[in-house]
């Protein structure tokens, strides 16, 4: 795009820093608080706040409405939050598009015209025919909170499996569609989360819990078993193919190999290492277990010519391909096919006799094509620093999909010719925004320990260094995931304003492999806070920005990071935004899933110095009085049931009871939303516009829009 005076005026890049109307002191919903004292190793810990973790009760209900009551009064009062709306809703309007995969001669992809919701999933029979809507989940609920979370085509393309998340949470269920006639099947599997859908014969696996005794949102998840499911047939008659009893706490999730040979389960017990147990189809044999006692990861790629190609961390911290013999399923029998290097391999699939792999190299992509000798044959240039997602390769085509990112670089899909070794666009999204204004560069900058952090700062060409730039800096830092280079509409609000955006690699995450992973977790756990509030002096020292004009935001695991450092470091931030955040970490294992994140952080149960660095650290029990704190918008959703909203409910409540300051610290509690996928195009904006307005308001500036 050109820049035009247009297009500088609409983008607002000049901002100003005028001085917002002195504040008041809040009042807040009151809070009951009881008599509840929980008992760790002999140290008694009060729990003023329990009754609010029965988030279904009338009373706590009660308490929500008052709550969001307080927080929309005064985020309505912000002057330029509507202008901030029109704006997200102007940049989210264009067309996105998945990139293409292919099942049985079809091709399957998604495309959002710009505001709808939910994207549709559209089939067509081949790249140059016309499209038609497959699946529309738009239509399956008015407000858009009904959201396609698994698709599974059948082998000859007759039928296609879909699991459908309303509101939501992780609760699917999963219906059955004729692709060519259109006519839904009255097939209907309900109480299905964390499951694949895997085709074989007339029929898939698939992963269900019994109907919860509780709550379907608090209640804990355990007891998993794989069914087998027929065509036509009612969810009562699936046979059970799979379950362990002496286990309850470990999750199972099905994969057929491509050739229909195998049943593979991956087992796991956290979100850490799992195992791998295999069924040959064909002689109905017994589960034969891959068992690294869930100290290491494992993938299946495929399997062909009687072995199977496996994707490990496995004795390789940043992981390598691997050989499996299908008729030794034993660790000893790994035998290497692409060796552990010096970059993390983040994925592989084969495609023909081609393998296509990507790397990671200080949390960029890199992406490689090998034959299945191990042999590197090229590499895929791409077009500057970023991320490849969305690779879709088929076995019988000369050519592959990518999707590749970054920063300010929005979602383009590239062909590949595998002959001519070149990338072409295939889909490239028309935005009203100019990437080429900004620029994105890679820093090191050192931690409390000496550890050198890697990140990223995204900001406008031309930047001034003068200590005075609102600044955005984002993390997660947990459960081996990496934060690669990434386009995010709603930053852009930020980067046409003149703003900073910047994003740390913490320990904790996946991007230097398992090494890196596990100091950040357990007792290194404040490796990760440390390494966040290096960040911050870091853009402080350099001039980036100053602690006034300083703005915190993560959610989830990241949410708890938020937490942890703003009761930590309160001087060095002017606003927080904890999103979804794991806020009480002596009993976050009482709750659905949450006893599976025990790899990574441990429990109060585990011992008393496990429950001791834990309370030292747990944000809802370290809320001090007589401190300055940041302004604080808290967001979840009453649907979350992965961090159940009690976390942000109790860390609210504590924070509103001791701080006596004038800084607002809000909580915003979305209806019919949870942990944040499928979570409608509308509703995303609207929150976006709130946390964005507060953040701006609260540092003290006005975006010129």
């Amino acid at each position: 795009m050109k820049k035009t005076l247009y297009l500088l005026a609409l983008a607002g890049l000049i901002f100003s820093c005028k001085p917002i109307a002195k504040k008041q002191t809040m009042k807040y919903p009151e809070t009951k608080k009881v008599d509840t004292v929980d008992t760790y190793f002999g140290t008694k810990i009060a729990a003023p706040y329990r009754w609010l973790e029965d988030d279904r009760s009338e009373e706590t209900q009660a308490w929500v409405k008052e709550q969001n009551k307080v927080t929309r009064e005064y985020l309505n009062k912000i002057p330029f939050r509507k202008k901030i709306v029109e704006r997200l809703k102007q940049l989210w309007n264009y067309e996105k598009y998945s990139s293409p995969y292919k099942k049985a001669g079809k091709y399957f992809f998604y495309k959002n015209n710009g505001l709808q919701n939910q994207s549709v999933l559209y089939v067509q029979n081949s790249l140059n025919d016309s499209a038609k809507v497959l699946i529309d989940p738009n239509k399956l609920s008015e407000d858009g909170t009904a959201a396609l979370s698994t698709t599974s085509v059948s082998d000859d393309g007759k039928y296609i499996a879909y699991a459908v998340a309303y509101g939501g949470s992780d609760w699917n269920e999963i219906y059955i569609k004729n692709i060519e006639t259109g006519k839904i099947l009255k097939d209907h599997l309900k109480w299905i989360k964390f499951s694949g859908i895997a085709w074989y014969k007339n029929g898939f696996f698939y992963g269900k819990y019994d109907k919860p005794k509780g709550s379907k949102l608090s209640s804990q998840n355990t007891s998993q078993k794989i069914y087998y499911h027929q065509i036509g047939t009612d969810q009562s008659a699936d046979k059970l193919i799979y379950q362990n009893p002496d286990n309850l706490k470990r999750f199972y999730s099905p994969q057929v190999t491509d050739d229909k040979k195998f049943l593979i389960l991956y087992e796991s017990e956290s979100t850490s290492g799992n195992n791998l147990l295999f069924k040959n189809l064909a002689t109905n044999s017994k589960f034969l277990k891959l068992d690294a006692e869930f100290k290491a990861d494992f993938s299946l790629i495929d399997h062909q010519n009687g072995k199977f190609f496996i994707l490990t961390n496995y004795q390789a911290p940043k992981y390598r391909i691997v050989t499996l013999p299908d008729n030794k399923i034993d660790l000893a029998e790994l035998k290497d096919l692409i060796p552990e290097s010096n970059d993390v391999i983040s994925g592989a699939q084969i495609a023909g006799k081609r393998l296509i792999i990507e790397f990671m190299h200080d949390a960029q992509s890199k992406l490689y094509i090998y034959n299945l000798n191990g042999e590197q044959q090229t590499e895929v240039k791409l077009p500057t620093i970023g991320n490849v997602s969305g690779i879709s390769a088929n076995k019988e085509d000369d050519f592959m999909f990518y999707t590749f990112t970054s920063f300010t670089f929005p979602p383009t899909i590239y062909k590949y010719d595998f002959a001519n070794k070149t990338s072409e666009i295939y889909k490239q999204p028309k935005l009203n925004f100019n990437p080429s204004d900004y620029e994105t560069k890679q820093i090191f900058y050192k931690s409390k320990d000496g550890t050198k952090i890697p990140m990223f700062i995204t900001y406008k060409k031309g930047l001034k260094l003068n200590g005075n730039n609102p600044t955005l800096l984002y993390a997660y830092g947990g459960f081996n995931i990496s934060l690669m280079p990434s386009f995010r509409i709603r930053r852009i609000i930020w980067l046409e304003n003149g703003y900073v955006f910047a994003q740390p690699n913490l320990r904790g995450g996946g991007e230097y492999g398992e090494e890196w992973h596990k100091a950040g977790t357990k007792m290194q756990k404040q490796n990760v806070f440390d390494d966040f509030i290096a960040a911050a002096e870091y853009l402080i020292k350099e001039k980036y920005t100053n602690p006034q004009k300083l703005t915190i935001h993560g959610g989830s695991n990241g949410g708890l990071l938020i937490g942890a450092v703003t009761n930590q470091r309160p001087d060095l931030f002017a606003v927080a935004l904890p999103a979804v955040g794991v806020m009480d970490m002596l009993r976050y294992h009482k709750f659905t899933i949450g006893w599976a994140w025990a790899s990574d952080y441990g429990t109060s149960a585990d011992s008393e110095e496990m429950f001791k660095y834990l309370y030292s650290y747990s944000p809802v029990h370290n809320v001090k009085e007589n401190v300055e704190y940041p302004a604080i918008l808290v967001t979840t959703g009453d649907h979350d049931d992965r961090v159940v909203p009690a976390h942000s409910f109790k860390y609210i409540a504590n924070l509103q009871a001791k701080y006596k300051g004038k800084n607002p610290v809000l909580i915003r509690i979305e209806t019919m939303a949870g942990h944040g996928a499928g979570k409608p195009t509308e509703k995303q904006i609207q929150e976006i516009a709130d946390i964005w307005s507060f953040a701006f308001y609260n540092m003290g500036v006005t975006p010129k829009y």
